[in-house]
């Protein structure tokens, strides 16, 4: 019986045993799955954390890129806008080098030392393209042809911001078309003003009195592809007047001034719209020629009527100017034609001279001629003379013989003035032949 019940407690410790060895490897287990899952956690975390840090990277790093982005689109158009204030000083040193070139190798000589002081002068990136010139002594004047940037100089955006989107990106800011457009017709005109006026600073005034300025742009046509090289600005400029601007003044309008000079500016320069040149630009020579016309249909002469009014006040100006009228001051004009005060030197038969000029295809009405008589006298002027395309009528001719002192000048005589003192075969592209004209008088 003893024995028997030593056998069970025995048994009954070796279960007692199992059962603790199962509860201790049951413990082991959890612990080690609780260790794992520890682990685990600590994995996830730290990798949550090194995610949470790149994130945060990624943003640090988009969020600078995004402010250098900007600031170099502010730095742009900070030099767009500085760039007529922030001229090279010290430029009529120049001068007598240019005088000495002149008279030493001549006029081409004199135009490769103007380009060469020129080349010299810092642009900001960008917005230097080539220049070139020629001088015609005779008249004093200093053909300039300068190649203007293109459109994408001037920033299409305003900033750049971080956007934490997924993925978290940079995205520009468009600027309004109508500003970049605003600010790419400023920035030509600005880069007109600032060539002309360095090239005056360059040359000696009793050499140079007057810079016509040509303004190009190498492009590409949208609707073809092809290359094209478009006039955006044209102008001449006697010294007298450019001086007149305070170029440093911060109230200035660039556009302004061009129109104070009577410059003929594309009306939509970012869109490329091309205008003709004042003058036409040649490595040896010059004239005045405007370019072919549509009206003037195969024919390359220029059509008169088919001028626009400042390019017409242009060539009407170089013909009196060539004729030996000087000290012309044009006056606003409310019928496409100009209003000009100028003055004859001639000692014995000179005087004030008042002009106006008529680009019609229409009789210029006789009320037009008495009303010039009226501009003479309250001017007290000595002389007074209507230039048109078209033609005059009887009343006119009576009302001007008169007077006795007024002139009448129609298409016929008008053109072949053109032909006798700027070389310039033009057509009148009138829808009717005048009253005693010819064909010939208007081809």
């Amino acid at each position: 019986m003893r024995a028997k019940k030593q056998n069970e407690r025995a048994r009954a410790e070796e279960a007692r045993n199992a059962d603790q060895i199962v509860r201790d490897l049951e413990k082991r287990e959890a612990a080690r799955v609780r260790a794992a899952e520890q682990t685990k956690k600590a994995a996830a975390r730290e990798k949550s954390e090194a995610d949470r840090r790149s994130r945060q990277q990624v943003s640090e790093d988009l969020r600078r890129e995004a402010a250098a982005r900007t600031a170099e689109v502010e730095k742009q158009v900070q030099r767009v806008e500085s760039v007529l204030t922030t001229r090279t000083t010290g430029l009529h040193a120049h001068r007598l080098p240019v005088e000495e070139a002149l008279v030493s190798g001549g006029p081409d000589a004199m135009t490769d030392c103007v380009e060469t002081a020129l080349a010299q002068i810092v642009y900001p990136p960008g917005l230097r393209g080539v220049w070139r010139a020629a001088y015609a002594p005779e008249s004093r004047e200093l053909v300039l042809e300068v190649e203007l940037p293109g459109q994408a100089v001037v920033p299409a955006v305003t900033q750049y911001r971080y956007k934490a989107s997924t993925p978290a990106t940079v995205v520009p800011q468009p600027r309004k078309e109508a500003d970049t457009k605003a600010m790419y017709r400023d920035l030509v005109a600005r880069l007109a003003l600032r060539a002309i006026d360095e090239t005056l600073a360059v040359t000696p005034p009793a050499l140079v009195d007057v810079v016509a300025f040509n303004g190009h742009v190498n492009a590409k046509d949208r609707a073809t592809g092809k290359a094209i090289r478009p006039c955006l600005i044209s102008l001449r400029a006697s010294r007298e007047t450019f001086e007149e601007l305070v170029l440093d003044e911060p109230e200035l309008d660039p556009v302004q001034s061009l129109r104070y000079l009577n410059a003929i500016v594309s009306q939509h320069p970012y869109d490329l719209e091309p205008v003709r040149p004042v003058v036409t630009f040649d490595l040896t020579k010059y004239k005045l020629a405007p370019e072919q016309d549509v009206i003037a249909g195969l024919d390359s002469r220029p059509d008169l009527v088919a001028l626009d009014p400042i390019e017409f006040e242009h060539l009407i100006r170089r013909l009196f100017e060539a004729i030996g009228l000087k000290s012309w001051v044009t006056q606003a004009s409310r019928d496409d034609g100009i209003d000009a005060v100028a003055l004859n030197e001639e000692p014995l038969i000179g005087g004030l001279c008042i002009i106006q000029a008529k680009r019609t295809k229409n009789a210029v009405p006789a009320e037009a001629v008495r009303a010039l008589a009226g501009v003479m006298h309250d001017k007290a002027a000595a002389k007074g003379i209507v230039v048109t395309t078209a033609w005059f009528g009887k009343a006119s001719h009576d009302f001007a013989h008169r007077t006795g002192r007024m002139e009448l000048i129609d298409g016929r005589h008008l053109k072949a003035l053109l032909l006798e003192h700027l070389g310039i075969d033009a057509l009148i592209g009138l829808p009717k032949l005048p009253p005693g004209w010819e064909t010939r008088d208007l081809t």
